[in-house]
């Protein structure tokens, strides 16, 4: 009988429909569309995003676009996020910049793949909810910071990789100044309002090579 009852129970349909939805968004926005990183697929598979956008938008949080999380900014469709991870080639050695903490969704993701993350947010109320809900979230490997990401995070340089999620009108020095060798950057680069470039930068013997991976669409890289 109680074999009976632990078969009906195991029987039973998936009862957390955001874990559904998430297998769903990765089968269907991420592998589908060719990323094929197994690590990126399952960090992506576990990392909550419903938990890390507002409360009014999480029956929207695996849909295949961006979303509004206060201040005028958004998080970015599941897709764009998996992309720039798997330009980086992220290893379990690796130490990351983010900037642009935003909900904290892409530092997360980041989180469950490499052995440090470093974000920057300058605005403080997405900066100090981010931190709240990925400290909730138990990630003991991301260091968040409130400030001009243009700087970048110089006393923890060099890194080896950088992810900028905010366009830029042209590539921070400091950024590529920070960027270890060998180390790869993302960045859109292109006006405010309008359709940028999403750059990818390589750094090798003290050279950069930038390659132009197509257009794309990111809110304004702020500064103080």
């Amino acid at each position: 009988m109680k074999y009976l009852i632990f078969l009906f129970l195991f029987l039973l349909p998936q009862t957390d429909p955001y874990k559904v939805r998430r297998e769903q968004m990765v089968k269907n926005q991420i592998e589908a569309r060719g990323i094929a990183n197994r690590d990126i697929l399952e960090a992506m598979r576990k990392v909550p995003r419903h938990l890390l956008v507002p409360e009014d938008q999480r029956e929207y949080a695996y849909e295949d676009r961006p979303l509004p999380i206060g201040d005028g900014q958004t998080i970015s469709q599941p897709y764009i996020v998996a992309y720039m991870t798997d330009l980086i080639a992220p290893k379990k050695y690796m130490k990351v910049l983010e900037i642009g903490t935003g909900s904290g969704y892409q530092a997360a993701v980041l989180a469950e793949m490499v052995e440090e993350v470093y974000t920057i947010e300058i605005v403080e109320n997405l900066g100090k909810r981010a931190k709240k809900d990925l400290d909730n979230l138990g990630y003991t490997n991301i260091n968040c910071r409130i400030g001009d990401g243009y700087q970048g995070w110089k006393e923890n340089s060099p890194f080896d990789a950088i992810i900028v999620t905010a366009a830029a009108e042209k590539v921070p020095q400091p950024l590529i100044e920070q960027l270890k060798e060998g180390g790869k950057m993302v960045i859109p680069v292109g006006p405010q309002g309008k359709v940028q470039d999403l750059l990818l930068l390589e750094k090798s013997k003290g050279q950069i090579k930038t390659t132009n991976l197509g257009p794309v669409r990111f809110v304004p890289f702020t500064r103080k």
